[in-house]
């Protein structure tokens, strides 16, 4: 009997009993009091995630729907954008600004390293004539499975005007994330995430600065318009039919985030990473990213030469119905990647990590049987040791 799926994707991502029953309650009367509390509830909740006191508006959209809200509310066409891109979705910030016609300018990183603090500084310092109007940066790449130090390219931004955008969709609440004290002026997320619920709701939050900026621009805009967001949400409703099922499994996230502690969700994460990495590696299977970069959502794992990543997947989902993530474009068969974050338990990860041990000693990998699983399992061991202490 092969089950439920394990789904271990950098999103979607599994979802709780509790947020599945939420969100099977019935419909309510979006312009009506009802949802007028549900919102201002969940929008308060999200801000504390993002740690801002800054303007919040949920969208019924993907991440990468918030992605292009926050270039179009506060890029103009022909500004001139600084777009720093370290895997796929780097890549995609960068050809939405411009296809709402700014002129970027890319800064490249190879696929498996984090942006470079200082290269982000000196070709700000450059900018002696403050023509960059936006620097674009994703704070986590599941691409690649590493993350970007947003408060070190804060420190590298200095007092430059430029607009502070990033790209947290899969970073937020998996990582450490301080809006308003790394003073980052945008910033979007999405629900299919570390929030635990289905996709469908975006999460975009800005400043006072970057309001004041989107006043005086000119882009076309109608769906994403942040003026006539915060319009309706000062009344408690959004200016266009909201995915209220979607709501309700936002509300029990939140909750159950609100318990869990903020503080205590990012460590669960980076504990997930660190006891992947470790097992994986006993295993004999090499890791795209170096430590210090490594994502605490997702981890890439250079799959074997002679085996490739794309055949590992799918063994693992024919015969156990695991589900893991392929490499994508010039990564194609060569990672596969292991997602860790939102409703995802240890012994989730430890019933994985054993399939791929099995799944690689059958495809003809020279793996101990039980090396990684005991890696992950002393892993355990000691991080509930340290709880108990």
């Amino acid at each position: 009997m092969i089950g439920e799926q394990y789904l271990l994707l950098p999103g979607p991502t599994p979802l709780p009993e509790q947020i599945i029953r939420a969100m099977s309650r019935s419909m309510i009367n979006h312009r009506g009091p009802a949802f007028h509390d549900l919102l201002f509830e969940v929008t308060a909740g999200i801000r504390s995630i993002y740690q801002t006191q800054g303007e919040v508006l949920i969208y019924p959209s993907s991440g990468t729907g918030v992605m292009e809200a926050a270039v179009a509310n506060f890029i103009a066409p022909g500004d001139q954008v600084l777009a720093v891109s370290i895997g796929v979705f780097g890549d995609r910030f960068a050809a939405i600004a411009q296809a709402f016609g700014a002129a970027v300018e890319k800064i490249l990183v190879p696929w498996g390293k984090s942006a470079d603090p200082q290269l982000i500084k000196e070709r700000i310092d450059r900018d002696t004539d403050k023509r960059i109007k936006a620097v674009l940066v994703s704070h986590n790449e599941t691409s690649t499975g590493v993350v970007n130090n947003i408060a070190a390219i804060a420190d590298a931004l200095g007092d430059h005007p430029a607009l502070f955008i990033v790209d947290t969709v899969s970073g937020l609440a998996a990582h450490s994330f301080k809006m308003d004290e790394w003073r980052v002026d945008v910033a979007a997320s999405g629900s299919q995430k570390a929030f635990m619920i289905p996709p469908g709701l975006g999460f975009l939050a800005f400043n006072q600065r970057a309001l004041s900026i989107h006043k005086k621009i000119n882009n076309s805009r109608f769906y994403w318009d942040v003026s006539t967001g915060l319009e309706y949400l000062q009344k408690g409703q959004t200016p266009t039919t909201p995915a209220i099922s979607l709501f309700y499994g936002l509300q029990e996230a939140l909750r159950m985030m609100a318990e869990e502690g903020l503080d205590n969700i990012i460590r669960r994460h980076a504990f997930y990473r660190d006891l992947i990495r470790a097992a994986v590696s006993a295993m004999g299977l090499g890791l795209l990213a170096e430590a210090e970069q490594a994502s605490c959502s997702v981890t890439s794992v250079l799959a074997p030469q002679t085996l490739g990543a794309n055949q590992i997947c799918q063994t693992m989902l024919q015969q156990f119905n695991i589900v893991l993530a392929g490499g994508q474009q010039n990564l194609y068969d060569v990672i596969f990647r292991i997602g860790h974050l939102g409703y995802v338990r240890e012994l989730d990860l430890l019933a994985i990590l054993a399939a791929l041990e099995m799944i690689l000693h059958k495809m003809g990998h020279p793996v101990e049987l039980g090396a990684g699983v005991k890696v992950a399992q002393e892993h355990i061991l000691k991080n509930h040791s340290d709880f108990a202490g």
